[in-house]
């Protein structure tokens, strides 16, 4: 019988997320019709002025303006993030889904392949927090909530993930962890 449990992990505190997104969603509107009446009128500056100053100073603001809403489009779907945990027999996949659209693959973790890992509230995070050389990675959204680390070794490089699992995945880890990883203080 495989283990197998999948979690989303969204922002518990929503109402700032959606307040930004909704401004993103109106400055980029604002900046594309900015750039669009620039668009309009660079012809009868052209026109009236030939390359002179003006020209210039319409084409720098059109640019402007249609790189400000370009950007605002292609970000404003990082605004609503979530993390996805994977768990099926011993193994962790990552993913980061934005805004229930796009999802980017982060990657995936042997539970075998761990040397330590527990709460982060725990005495023993800030002993491999605080090693020499470490890469942190933060895969979570609330800081409050009860977040778990995994410290491995890939590639000859120290790393730490910090994650945002349920009970129930805590559960699923512990007991496919090796002997003696799970560190408790």
């Amino acid at each position: 019988m495989d283990a197998f449990l999948e979690e989303v992990v969204t922002k518990q505190n929503r109402g700032m997320q959606t307040v930004t997104y909704i401004m993103a969603n109106v400055v980029m509107v604002l900046f594309g019709a900015l750039a669009l009446l620039d668009f309009a009128t660079i012809g009868a500056v052209l026109q009236q002025t030939g390359f002179s100053m003006d020209f210039f100073m319409v084409l720098i603001r059109l640019v402007i303006f249609g790189a400000a809403a370009f950007g605002m489009f292609i970000f404003r779907d990082r605004v609503k993030t979530e993390y996805e945990y994977t768990f099926t027999n011993g193994q962790m996949d990552f993913a980061q889904v934005f805004n229930n659209k796009k999802r980017k693959n982060l990657g995936t973790m042997n539970i075998k392949n761990v040397e330590a890992c527990g709460l982060v509230s725990s005495g023993s995070f800030n002993r491999y927090i605080n090693m020499q050389g470490i890469k942190r990675t933060n895969w979570f959204l609330n800081r409050e909530a009860n977040l778990l680390y995994f410290y491995f070794q890939k590639e000859g490089q120290k790393r730490i993930i910090i994650i945002e699992p349920s009970e129930e995945m805590i559960g699923l880890i512990k007991k496919n962890l090796p002997q003696g990883v799970w560190q408790n203080n």
